[in-house]
């Protein structure tokens, strides 16, 4: 049954089936083969029950507030504020997008929403300022990834899902790896301006400009510290802080910067619902494809087989490092996550390392897929920014970016305390609060 179910998975993915309908079909194909067709109501037992959870809810809460303050006028605002205190450094547009991304991601959740929300902005200005547009696309694509790292982040709710793991610990885990990945990507951009004397840059500082534009940014900067210091603080839950920020994100939108009518809540909300609806269908399917790999215990088979192999902790996570990689090449993440994350977690916990700290591991690997082709959804978010953009350049830009993300995550790969210091916090003052 396990050699169909991979086979059958791998056929239909080759077949260019939807990936939530390779996920599901796969699965049945499976029991079909191993005589489990009178127990095939299950599967729409799972997918009922995969939905189920109010954990799920932030999902669909944190699309649609992504989709408000996209079209709502707060990336404009954070776009301005980081140019005023960044754009006197080498490469200030691409530096300017980076930490824009990492702004924004601390408010959508999402990594294609922050690519279009801020790409679109600085993708044309870039390209208008004498970047070339491949690398300028690039950078966008790169910084996008960001925004399922920083929290809050809907493949660590995902994950969360599946392993039972506390979803603020998750949070927490993302924060300073998020971090060291914008710093390494705005170090690699300055070099590569630097070197190829791409685009212009402000004298120095305007402390003036920059009171100015913190003025106007102030609502946007206020948003993460009140989703996340809700969460931290115990003042409601991450499904809870979705909904204000979808709330906070209406109001902010509508009556301080003025960039949206109720009427246009239509559009904004259809297009909320539409990618909800795909990421709920995989989440769905994939309970039907994790039953099946439970059930014909594939987690404890590969355990045994790998710790039969080496003990060596060190190099099982380079191998999941490298498989994770190149499977982001070819699946998207919230699939990927729902397919590797039972297989595997057995497995490290076997290995000793914590839970959460793999937890930042694997959605790391997963999200970089977004910048790999042949899949790389941001790749192809970037490129509609501007009709400039030629995808082979963008390919061939995105390379050096990648490079240090790469190097970014093997540091958070062997070194726990990169991902576990604020989580160690938090399970401090928790532990303080009981007693």
């Amino acid at each position: 049954m396990i050699a169909v179910l991979f086979i059958g998975l791998g056929v239909l993915l080759a077949l260019s089936v939807p990936i939530a309908v390779c996920i599901g079909g796969a699965p049945l194909m499976a029991m079909a083969y191993g005589g489990r067709i009178p127990q095939m109501f299950l599967a729409a037992q799972r997918m009922i029950t995969a939905l189920d959870s109010t954990t799920l809810l932030a999902i669909p809460l944190f699309v649609l507030a992504g989709a408000i303050m996209g079209k709502g006028g707060i990336s404009k605002q954070i776009v301005n504020l980081c140019y005023e205190l960044f754009g006197w450094i080498p490469g200030s547009l691409g530096i300017v997008c980076v930490i824009a991304c990492m702004f924004f991601a601390a408010i959508s959740g999402s990594a294609p929403a922050t690519v279009a929300a801020i790409g679109g902005i600085l993708v044309p200005a870039m390209i208008d300022d004498g970047y070339p547009a491949g690398f300028s696309a690039a950078v966008a694509a790169s910084g996008g990834i960001i925004g399922c790292i920083i929290p809050p982040s809907i493949p660590f709710v995902n994950y969360a899902l599946i392993t039972g793991e506390s979803v603020s610990e998750l949070f927490a885990g993302g924060v300073v790896p998020g971090i060291l990945m914008g710093v390494a990507l705005c170090i690699i951009v300055a070099i590569q301006a630097h070197k190829h004397h791409w685009g212009s840059r402000n004298k120095g500082i305007d402390f003036g400009r920059v009171a100015k534009s913190f003025a106007k940014a102030i609502w946007a900067i206020l948003m993460p510290i009140i989703i996340l210091g809700g969460i931290y603080s115990g003042m409601f839950t991450p499904t809870e802080a979705a909904a204000v920020a979808c709330v906070y994100g209406f109001i902010v939108s509508l009556v301080v910067y003025r960039a949206i009518k109720i009427s246009d809540m239509m559009d904004i909300s259809f297009e909320a619902v539409k990618t909800s609806a795909m990421i709920l269908f995989i989440c769905a399917t994939a309970n039907i494809f994790s039953f099946i790999v439970s059930t014909q215990q594939v987690p404890a088979k590969l355990s045994a087989a790998v710790l039969g192999f080496t003990h060596s902790a060190t190099l099982i996570l380079l191998l999941i490092n490298i498989i994770l990689l190149i499977n982001g090449c070819f699946m998207e993440t919230t699939a990927s996550t729902f397919i590797y994350t039972p297989i595997l977690f057995p497995l490290i916990k076997k290995l000793g390392v914590d839970p959460v700290q793999f937890g930042v591991v694997i959605v790391m690997n997963l999200t970089m897929g977004l910048i790999t082709p042949p899949l790389g959804i941001n790749l192809f978010v970037a490129e509609g920014l501007d009709k400039r953009v030629k995808f082979n350049e963008q390919v061939r830009a995105v390379i050096p970016l990648f490079i240090v993300l790469v190097i970014v995550l093997m540091l958070v790969t062997y070194v726990p305390d990169i991902s576990l210091a604020l989580v160690k916090v938090l399970r401090a003052s928790r532990a303080a609060a009981v007693h």
